[in-house]
């Protein structure tokens, strides 16, 4: 799909979307995939649309057509240039200081923090305000900007503390628990307006949060699903960020992410031996076939395949995973789990492989083509999560007739309907949930799905009422340009051209 190839319409709404990853481009998780996709969704209703990402090496190597526009005071360079495949418009932000540097997005090689992400972050969000305000030099100026995550939670900060008109914003929680905080000193040293760096602004018990920079002065906030947005207003949830957020409820809605139906679909998907759909499933046998002798399982093993294709990290319930793995095992599972996180998670998975190689295997790290190989053949798909802003991993393995097992949070709650749910008679039933974050409940919920493995028909039926959820992004899209529209309504006069902030991040 080619957004230079959708026709105009009526008014093409023109919009800046800031985000730290945009896939291929850089991608450390959902977000990536989530800024990649929902920028093309809008542009195909209509938006004029533009992304704008930090240069990072990845970024740079991966663009087409990349071009410079202009310099920055402080040493970087504003690039236009086009993502592969979709041909999405992307401002990168060259700062070779900043950006151009070995690791991730966010840190080194030895996954250690980059110690100055708040001057490279505080940087990228202060350039984007300065094309937010003034336009490009071809003449593309926003009518509005949509920020993404605490990595550009200064950008409507920036925008709001200026005088005189500016871009209206929206600002997007993808994970509240990911809050850029940083020592006060750090901020001050950049030289950031004095009002950020009050309880007003966007001091947090402290320290200088970006995300709550972003909460605080964006005209509204949305987060990636319905029961996220409410879950966010307790201290249960709220990450200490509930009382800034209930004040701000009005002004708070929760979109459902969608996924991108190309990239992840089975009857068309390069990295699979053979094609399948929910109305044809022996493809999906030979994905299982295929991908137990590519990791050494049993082949003539006749109990579910489960798979988990997630972070090892305490939220995504990695250590309860492995404190359920026995009882996984011993009802005659086998089991594939490809992620990485905490190290001392990755270590101990790996440990619990050994011995166990034609029933368990752990892949750490994270490569794209594994990861829709794994949801290709699998039958159950491991995605539990102690909180769920959303849950793209659990959308994926549902495309790929993998049935999830999953806790009722967030937006988990808002995807995935219990089979054996009293409640299904509204709509066939597409995995199995359970409530507690606690190994017991997570080993009870698989011996009940295992069960259900059993009975081939009722298995197969839910198979195809989970591969024909529609996840894609028309609707949440829709729901994002009525935002938009609202929002430029009610904006005030058009932004002055003058600079701003630039050299609070020098």
């Amino acid at each position: 799909m080619d957004v230079t190839s959708y026709g105009p319409s009526v008014h093409r709404l023109r919009v800046l979307f800031a985000t730290s990853e945009l896939f291929p481009l850089a991608k450390t998780g959902g977000l990536g995939d989530v800024c990649a996709a929902l920028p093309v969704a809008l542009a195909a209703l209509g938006a004029d649309i533009r992304a704008i990402l930090p240069g990072y090496v990845s970024a740079l190597d991966t663009a087409r057509g990349k071009r410079a526009l202009s310099r920055l005071p402080g040493g970087g360079t504003l690039l236009l240039a086009r993502a592969p495949d979709t041909g999405l418009p992307v401002y990168l932000l060259d700062w070779p200081e900043l950006f151009r540097r070995p690791g991730g997005p966010y840190q080194d090689q030895d996954k250690r923090d980059w110690p100055d992400n708040l001057r490279r972050f505080a940087a990228f969000s202060a350039a984007a305000a300065a094309l937010a305000e003034q336009g490009d030099t071809a003449g593309w100026r926003p009518e509005l900007v949509h920020a993404n995550d605490w990595h550009t939670g200064l950008l409507p900060a920036f925008l709001a503390l200026r005088h005189g008109p500016r871009s209206p914003s929206l600002f997007t929680i993808h994970n509240l628990a990911y809050q850029g905080n940083f020592p006060l000193d750090a901020a001050r040293a950049l030289s950031l307006p004095e009002a950020l760096l009050t309880p007003d602004g966007a001091e947090f018990y402290g320290r200088f949060s970006c995300l709550k920079a972003g909460l605080r002065y964006a005209d509204r906030l949305t987060t990636v699903s319905p029961t996220y947005a409410r879950e966010i207003l307790t201290p249960a949830f709220g990450a200490g960020m509930e009382g800034l957020l209930r004040a701000r409820a009005a002004d708070l809605t929760g979109i459902l992410n969608g996924i991108d139906t190309d990239i992840w679909n089975p009857a068309a998907d390069p990295a699979l031996p053979v094609p399948f759909d929910a109305d044809h499933l022996a493809g999906k046998r030979a994905a299982k076939a295929a991908l137990r002798q590519e990791l050494g399982l049993d082949p003539t093993a006749d109990g579910p395949l489960v798979v988990g294709v997630n972070r090892l990290t305490e939220q995504k319930m990695a250590d309860v995973v492995l404190a359920a793995l026995p009882a996984l095992l011993d009802m005659g599972a086998q089991v594939a789990l490809h992620g990485e996180g905490d190290p001392g998670l990755e270590a101990a998975f790996r440990a619990a492989a050994i011995g166990r190689a034609d029933r368990l295997a752990v892949r750490i790290g994270y490569q794209e083509t594994l990861a829709h190989r794994l949801n290709a053949a699998a039958d159950l798909a491991l995605t539990p999560s102690r909180f769920e802003p959303c849950g793209l991993t659990t959308m994926y393995a549902m495309r790929y007739g993998a049935l999830p097992v999953t806790r009722k949070v967030g937006g988990l709650a808002d995807t995935v309907t219990d089979i054996d749910s009293t409640q299904t008679g509204r709509r066939e039933g597409t995995g199995f949930t359970f409530d507690d974050p606690t190994a017991a409940a997570l080993a009870g919920c698989l011996r009940r799905a295992g069960h259900r493995f059993r009975d081939p028909v009722a298995w197969r039926r839910a198979q195809r009422a989970a591969m024909g959820r529609d996840f894609g992004w028309e609707v949440s899209a829709r729901r994002y340009l009525a935002l938009y529209d609202d929002l430029v309504v009610s904006a005030d006069a058009p932004r002055s051209p003058e600079p701003a902030f630039l050299e609070a991040a020098e």
